[in-house]
Parts: C-alpha cells; structure tokens; sequence
C-alpha cells in the first residue's frame, strides 16, 4: 500500500533543506564572501538555493539562533559578528594565527607553581612530585572575549614566564626563547562543549553557550612536551579550517 505523505513529511523536508541552506549561507559568511555583511533578499536566496521563501526564512533563523545574522524588519538580514579563521596546518599561537584581524591580549587570571592531578603528569611526562605552573589566561581579540585557557607548563619553561610580558606574548614565542629550541609538534583534539557558568561568565557569553574545545599537548622539536592546554574558544567567533591529504600509501 502506497503511504501518502503528510505535513509532518513536508516539513521534516523543509527543515532538511533549511539546514542544508544554512550550511552553505554560513561558510559563505565564514568566508567573507557576504558583500558588506548585507545578505541577499529571501526572494533572491530561494532562487539561488532553489527552494521555497519559507526555507529560505527557516535557514536564515537558524542563523540568527547561532548568533551569525541579525534579521531586522525593513532592512534585512545582516551579518551579527565576524567569525575568525584558526588554520590547523601549523603549530601557531593564538597572535600569530589571528595577526590580520586585529590585537590580541591576555588577560592573566590565575598563575602558580602547583601540584599537578595525576593524568597532567603522565601527559608531561613528570616524575612523581615534580611541579608544573599552572596558568588561566582570558584572550580577547580586538577588546572582545575570544577563549579561556587553562594551561600547564613544566616547571624549567614555565617559571621564567613569571617575569615575563604574558599581556601581549603567545606563550609559544616565550618558550621557544626559553627553551633554546623550537616547538616541533602537537596532538590535539577539538570536541564541542557547554559553557560553564565560571567560563560563560569570562567569556561574556550565555550560560549554556556552545564552545569550541582544543586539548593540545605540544612538544619541543626534541619530542619532550611542555605544555598542555585545555582551550575553550566561543563557537560564534570562531572556526576552524585545514588541509587534509588522503596518504594513498597507509592502504
């Protein structure tokens, strides 16, 4: 027996297409590609995409619930924030990757010489009761909260960094001074996460909030790692890109 589509059909359809809309609407926004941040009228979006005005309408406040557009009556809909670029094709610290969109300051919030839980030691690889620094940092690009970083040093590179201009310094140019040596490498794993109430707070952002989360453990380019970081970024103001390569030789 043939079944007959019905509402709850067309408007799981829409609800489809509206997502498949606001992908492509979002990488062009991401992309700079949205002349002065003044999208195209619905009219024009339904016939670009080729659906229908209530798609169109549903993609763009999807949108707006991401915090990317604002629609406004007699005006249209407009790009709410700039989202930035973090490359992950080289190991580079947050002034470094973000230098063309404006100043980046750190704003230190905690820093000490502690004892570190268990797992921070084996992903140092420390002796037992040996002590890391422990540093909390807010970074803001351009006078805007940006990330919250909890980082942990070994204690030989990070202690120096007491003296140090931490205000307007990556911490990677500091330890590579400190070092002797260059970073080399660094593993990392991005995960989405909610914000916190302590780091909603810091980040002058919803409770509750999406955040993008880096773990990033970086070695020196003699393999020994220095520094683990734990990096929850504001998902509205920021995105990630790389190059990825299909190693044909691995087959």
């Amino acid at each position: 027996m043939e079944r007959i589509a019905g509402a709850p059909d067309v408007r799981r359809r829409r609800a489809d297409r509206a997502r498949q809309v606001a992908d492509l609407l979002r990488r062009q926004i991401v992309h700079g590609q949205v002349t002065h941040g003044q999208l195209p009228l619905e009219a024009a979006l339904a016939r670009e995409f080729g659906v229908s005005r209530n798609t169109v309408r549903e993609a763009l406040d999807l949108l707006r619930d991401e915090g990317l557009v604002e629609r406004c009556p007699g005006v249209g809909t407009t790009v709410a924030a700039e989202k930035y670029p973090h490359g992950l094709h080289r190991l580079l610290g947050l002034a470094e990757t973000l230098h063309e969109h404006g100043e980046v300051t750190n704003q230190v919030r905690t820093m000490a010489l502690m004892d570190p839980p268990a797992a921070v030691s084996h992903r140092l690889g420390l002796a037992p009761g040996e002590q890391v620094v422990y540093l909390e940092r807010l970074r803001r690009l351009n006078g805007s909260p940006l990330s919250l970083d909890l980082t942990y040093l070994v204690r030989d590179v990070g202690e120096p960094l007491f003296d140090a201009d931490l205000e307007h310094n990556d911490i990677f140019v500091l330890l590579e001074r400190l070092a002797g040596q260059p970073l080399g490498m660094a593993e990392l794993t991005l995960e989405a996460v909610s914000a916190d109430p302590h780091t909603a707070a810091a980040l002058d952002a919803p409770r509750g909030a999406a955040l993008l989360m880096v773990e990033r453990l970086t070695h020196l380019s003699d393999g020994r790692p220095v520094d683990l970081e734990f990096i929850r970024f504001r998902g509205d103001r920021l995105t990630m890109r790389g190059h990825l390569r299909r190693d044909h030789s691995e087959e």
